[in-house]
């Protein structure tokens, strides 16, 4: 793969009790574990990054095809859910929800749009096969 970007990242401390930060200083946080698996709750976490960085890809790949479908979805938005839980195995895995709200389109065609955003979506394209993805349209 030509890279056009690489992005860095450091974890530190306790890891999941620790610290991030990139590499340009512009990501600069405390984590925590979250209460329900048992922590503070008093920091960020892995899948809560992951959730923001999967819905602001999956964004810009929806705005892409449409825009080469010259379709506007000017109010549009995506919201991630990333659950982690047990696999069965002593391990832990994760499953997504994605909502793609698009209001004032033809459910269809914002299905398709959100259908065509995945196929071209990085965090799609990596996550396929390997967790649950679920994409729900909705118009509000």
């Amino acid at each position: 793969m030509d890279a056009l970007y690489t992005a860095e990242a450091l974890a530190t401390g306790a890891g999941r009790n620790g610290r991030v930060t990139t590499g340009e200083g512009r990501l600069d946080l405390d984590l925590a574990v979250p209460q329900e698996m048992g922590g503070s709750g008093d920091g960020a976490n892995p899948e809560q990054l992951f959730a923001a960085g999967y819905a602001a890809c999956f964004h810009s790949a929806l705005q892409s095809v449409a825009r080469a479908q010259k379709v506007k979805i000017a109010d549009s938005s995506v919201g991630a859910r990333v659950k982690i839980g047990s696999n069965g195995d002593g391990g832990f895995g994760l499953a997504v929800q994605l909502e793609v709200v698009i209001p004032d389109l033809p459910h269809e065609q914002a299905q398709a749009l959100a259908d065509a955003a995945h196929k071209v979506c990085p965090y799609s394209n990596a996550t396929r096969g390997n967790i649950d993805v679920a994409i729900t349209v909705s118009d509000d």
